[in-house]
């Protein structure tokens, strides 16, 4: 036994030594608790006088209710973007996935199967596989328009789809269009009518409203149906529908037109100066906003010394130059430009 003391007293003082380190490291963190500790209540007080912090929700900021002091600002709001008032409200507000949109015949509630031949880990899948996923993508297809409207729905959206990508107007426009043909339809406004002919008149109606419009011309170079249609059922589900759409105005088309020539914005200046001039003279009655527009924009690259060609005008705005010569000249006639600078306005 008196030889074992030494060992026992060896590793007693081993332990005494780790307990003192444990120690020591439970000192240390019980320091570093009090200093966050501390911080944290820093924080709550204003660095500047001293007084409580409140949160504004609204502008996202911290401010001292003392001084004023705005102590954060940009905070990130992560509550929804809607509010509701009683519990029932909330519950129907409440939503999870992607929102609803109306280019879709059943808004986007429907579960589509990817078109790729893997699998969660991006493997390839057997032939047998395939085959499989290839039957339910068909069935999916199926259920998903198991009427003769969803099949309507789904071919005039598509088309409504593909025509406002051609001729790049953007979302908005594009719902309005869709909500534009879903009312047709519902009004049953569709028999002895093609698709094709109201998806195009929705969509010509839709970019009206937006003050984004297209030209008849524009739209038919898109559309699968011809000009005389497109016109001739835009008028009819105008009227029926009781859509309110103002007369086009010709400034509206002016950004397109500079944007697709590379001219700048003192072109655009002179272009809507022209064309004020012309409605207070009263010659854009009866006239085509296209063409009005068009020769606005050359005769205002002219005032601003960046020269282009009726022909490339034409080519931008789908009119022919006669149209452009005769409205240019009523344009400067409205605006009043004397003999010496008409001359050296003309284009050669």
């Amino acid at each position: 036994m008196r030889e074992r003391e030494p060992e026992a007293a060896g590793r007693s003082g081993s332990e005494d030594q780790r307990d003192r380190e444990g120690d020591r490291e439970t000192v240390r963190d019980g320091e570093e608790d009090q200093r966050d500790e501390a911080g944290a209540v820093e924080q709550e007080r204003c660095p500047e006088c001293g007084g409580d912090l409140e949160v504004d929700e609204e502008r996202g900021e911290t401010v001292c209710s003392e001084c004023g002091l705005v102590v954060e600002e940009d905070e990130i709001d992560r509550g929804p973007e809607w509010r509701a008032f009683d519990a029932a409200e909330k519950d129907e507000k409440s939503r999870v996935g992607a929102p609803t949109t109306q280019m879709m015949h059943d808004k986007g509630l429907s579960t589509n199967i990817g078109w790729q031949d893997k699998d969660a880990y991006g493997r390839q899948l057997s032939s047998r596989q395939r085959q499989k996923m290839q039957r339910l993508r068909t069935w999916n297809e199926r259920f998903r328009t198991t009427s003769s409207r969803d099949r309507n729905l789904k071919q005039a959206l598509g088309e409504i789809e593909r025509m406002a990508s051609a001729l790049g107007l953007p979302q908005n426009i594009r719902e309005t269009a869709s909500v534009i043909y879903r009312r047709a339809l519902q009004a049953d406004l569709l028999p002895g009518r093609s698709i094709e002919g109201v998806a195009t008149a929705a969509l010509y109606a839709a970019a009206r409203q937006a003050n984004a419009p297209r030209s008849l011309d524009e739209v038919a170079m898109v559309s699968r149906v011809d000009r005389s249609e497109i016109a001739r059922t835009y008028r009819y589900i105008v009227r029926e529908l009781k859509l309110e759409i103002e007369p086009a105005d010709p400034e509206s088309y002016v950004p397109r037109f500079i944007s697709e020539l590379g001219l700048s914005e003192e072109v655009g200046y002179h272009a809507r100066e022209l064309l004020t001039s012309a409605k207070e003279a009263g010659i854009h009655s009866g006239k085509s906003p296209v063409g009005l527009a068009a020769a606005a924009v050359y005769a205002g690259s002219l005032l601003a010394n960046e020269r282009v060609t009726q022909d490339a005008v034409s080519d931008v705005a789908n009119i022919s130059e006669v149209t452009i010569r005769n409205r240019y000249h009523e344009l400067l006639e409205a605006a009043d430009v004397d003999d010496t600078y008409d001359r050296g306005f003309r284009d050669p």
